[in-house]
């Protein structure tokens, strides 16, 4: 799948394939080769290094960007699901269990948005329900009873916004999701592997460490939706995106995130296998960094960071 603002690297791809397929041992086509390869270089570093807010945005939504199970099957050994919210059912939308990364014992939990049309649709696209929060809950005590580390990995359009999901209480879920994590006396590191959506991604962003891959974003709302409540026109989606600084630089500069996680150029799906090692190697970083701390003080820490989200000045008065 190639994006809109990709089309003159896709150009520049054609034409060289074209180009080797006449080429055989022609000099002079080997060397058109050579300079539309130094194009196409040019170009992509380019495009690539003066992306936009909102190109930032669809290259995080990109369909073979590496989802959970991705991370999941590369970083966790042993990794064991646990299903259910014991009170309504299973929600695929959101996966969670017993795992080890990098040698530490942890509770593993993310997005789960499918690999195919089939999984997607199961999985209503990581749009999850709230017996899928209530299942996340259930595994934020569970590791806070055992005290393992949790590891969150976020990648949602949004918590799923039906009539049935608010009947089932889905405001309620997400809220107790994140009074649990408040309060969780275990290291909770969360990254944003590709979107960060509403209400869905919050309830799993409450963390000690929030991480960003290059090309994430957090967001109250989808740009989209932003531009037809406040312009009353969707089309204005990227003006939105830039006015709204949902970025991981825009994030990283606001206090919010603590680290931005470089991607290959051209974004995660160009080049999965390194986008998930970069992953990899913040998580043993900073789950090396966080063993043994104080629950207390990890808990204490944890309030003054969210605290601090925010402040400001106003006439020479410093922030509380």
């Amino acid at each position: 799948m190639m994006l809109d603002f990709e089309k003159p690297i896709l150009e520049l791809e054609q034409r060289i394939e074209e180009l080797r397929n006449l080429a055989g041992e022609s000099e002079g086509l080997q060397a058109e080769i050579a300079r539309l390869e130094d194009a196409l270089d040019g170009a992509r570093r380019r495009i690539f290094t003066n992306l936009t807010p909102y190109q930032r945005v669809q290259i995080a939504r990109h369909p073979e960007r590496p989802n959970f199970r991705a991370y999941r099957d590369a970083l966790a050994d042993d990794f064991y699901e646990l299903a259910g919210d014991r009170l309504h059912g299973d929600d695929v939308a959101v996966r969670g269990g017993l795992a080890q990364i990098a040698g530490h014992d942890v509770v593993l939990i993310g997005h789960d948005k499918g690999a195919d049309v089939q999984s997607r649709v199961a999985g209503n696209f990581g749009m999850a329900h709230p017996e899928g929060y209530r299942k996340v809950h259930r595994l934020y005590e569970l590791a806070g009873r055992f005290g393992l580390p949790l590891v969150l990995l976020v990648d949602t359009p949004g918590a799923f916004a039906g009539r049935q999901a608010e009947e089932r209480g889905q405001a309620w879920a997400i809220s107790a999701d994140l009074m649990a994590l408040a309060k969780v006396p275990v290291p909770v590191v969360s990254v944003v592997i590709g979107e960060g959506g509403s209400g869905g991604a919050l309830a799993m962003c409450l963390a000690d460490y929030v991480g960003m891959l290059e090309n994430s974003y957090l967001s109250v709302i989808a740009p989209e939706s932003c531009a037809s409540i406040i312009f009353r026109d969707a089309s204005r989606a990227a003006e939105a995106a830039a006015a709204m600084r949902i970025t991981a630089r825009d994030l990283k500069e606001q206090g919010i995130a603590d680290e931005i996680i470089s991607e290959p150029l051209g974004g995660a799906h160009r080049e999965p296998e390194s986008a998930v090692a970069a992953v990899g190697e913040s998580l043993e970083r900073v789950l090396s960094q966080l063993k043994g701390v104080d629950p207390e003080a990890l808990v204490s820490s944890r309030h003054d960071r969210y605290r601090r989200i925010g402040a400001h000045a106003e006439s020479g008065t410093p922030p509380l």
